[in-house]
């Protein structure tokens, strides 16, 4: 799956973080005195501290961070090991997905896991291994996340009975929906950022007629190639189609050839499929490496204005970039035509959840809902949220504040469709269908390719 392929990429790339190894944690190692700094929300730790004494209580958490994100994480839960005073071990694993299947199913689970595949965890809570979080949290994210019941949905799944019920909470989110530029180039040609995706082909068809090219574009990525067009595919699902649609999509409840979706891929096509519109024409969308790809922005004269990739990008930036200045992003706009569509947002994110029912694991989960267990994390780097009640002023840099505010303006999110997909169609036939795609094959063979593929597993 893209979040595992990914997982090692720093998520931003935009500002250097703490160092250090996670593992327990007490006051020593706050990173923010509380109290000091008026931006942070302390009395809401305050509050939470009242009524949750833990010593003597130990907590266990299983998660996907490791190296620099696992000292990021440590820098959070320290002041929810001295608002309560409970011992609170992390660990991780570099086959993580797997260990949490082994140690929840051998009866020996973490009090709580965190983890990025929302399809491993309907299987978690299928099997009766996860405890429902309750109505009282259901709630809470439909009243303080911005696009409140995108998050109750993706966080709703199936238990051993068969009911739904709320089983994680939404922690640390990724945006995808971003369209990278470098603003001197714009500034040289006159080129303004559209508002909307009729403007963003408008300007794709002026930057042609001018002799350039607008679009870079690359799939490759090893036994990985073709992954980056599922993002495009998925972004223009969510503006051309309802969330609904989307959601019976990624489910197989509509089949890949319905005019939903030959109708995304086509839109995809428009860009991707004319060489006018790409560095090296079409013919090089599919050989170009997806990490090589948006160099081509930095280039003298450039060699293309437009590059479509998630927040992880600037990674591969050249040596020196800075996210802000030398380079920049907008919002993958919606379309004028349906405005009913509101703002739908791409993404991938973490949603923590209980695996062993104790008073320190639903306490931290209490402690997720302070507005300061995500602003420890935000006035540093690498994480987003959707949390309404934050002081977005305490990100640690503006390219971050302004992912952020991209997050809390949406009205609907979505997770990465093809990691919601079963393997063999969203790490297999999904991605090679594109490059098909991108290589002359028509929508409607990719699609009943991918079908077919989907249909082998029923």
């Amino acid at each position: 799956m893209k979040r595992s392929l990914l997982i090692g990429v720093a998520a931003f790339a935009l500002l250097a973080g703490t160092a250090g190894l996670a593992g327990t944690a007490g006051a020593a190692d706050l990173k923010f005195k509380p109290g000091e700094d008026s931006r942070f929300n302390w009395a809401s730790l305050e509050e939470f501290k009242k009524g949750h004494d833990l010593k003597g209580q130990t907590l266990t958490i299983f998660g996907p961070w490791r190296g620099e994100d696992e000292a990021l994480f440590k820098s959070v839960y320290a002041y929810f090991v001295e608002a309560t005073g409970v011992e609170l071990k992390y660990s991780s694993s570099e086959n993580y997905e797997q260990q949490i299947v082994i140690d929840t199913q051998a009866g020996s689970p973490p009090d709580v896991a965190i983890l990025p595949q929302p399809g491993l965890i309907a299987d978690l809570a299928a099997k009766g291994l996860l405890t429902p979080l309750g109505d009282e949290t259901k709630q809470w994210l439909l009243d303080n996340y911005a696009a409140g019941q995108s998050w109750v949905d993706l966080s709703t799944y199936n238990g051993k009975d068969g009911t739904s019920a709320l089983y994680a909470f939404p922690y640390k989110i990724d945006v995808k929906s971003l369209v990278w530029y470098v603003p001197e180039n714009f500034e040289d040609a006159g080129y303004e950022v559209p508002k909307t995706m009729e403007e963003l082909k408008a300007l794709t068809e002026k930057i042609a007629e001018d002799g350039e090219k607008p679009w870079c574009i690359g799939l490759g990525s090893g036994g990985a190639t073709g992954w980056p067009a599922t993002d495009w595919v998925e972004d223009l699902m969510l503006r051309t189609q309802p969330a609904e649609t989307y959601d019976k999509w990624v489910k197989n409840e509509i089949p890949f050839t319905d005019a939903a979706v030959t109708g995304a891929l086509e839109e995809f096509g428009w860009f991707a499929r004319n060489d006018a519109f790409v560095d090296g024409g079409a013919a090089a969308v599919a050989s170009t490496d997806f990490r090589d790809s948006p160099k081509g922005l930095f280039s003298s004269p450039p060699k293309c204005y437009l590059h479509h990739q998630a927040s992880f990008i600037p990674s591969f930036f050249p040596e020196g970039k800075v996210v802000g200045e030398d380079a920049d992003f907008f919002y993958m706009p919606p379309y004028e035509s349906k405005k009913e569509l509101g703002n739908p947002v791409l993404g991938a994110g973490t949603l923590a959840m209980i695996t062993k029912d104790t008073p320190a694991a639903r306490a931290f989960i209490e402690f997720l809902k302070t507005p300061i267990a995500h602003e420890v994390w935000m006035a540093q780097t690498s994480f987003l949220t959707p949390y309404k009640s934050v002081n977005v002023d305490v990100y640690g840099n503006p390219p971050l504040k302004k992912q952020g505010e991209i997050l809390l303006n949406a009205t609907t999110f979505r997770f990465d469709g093809s990691d919601l997909m079963p393997g063999k169609i969203g790490a297999g036939a999904f991605w090679t269908g594109m490059v098909d795609f991108v290589g002359g094959k028509s929508s409607a063979d990719v699609a009943a390719g991918v079908q077919k593929a989907w249909d082998s597993i029923k």
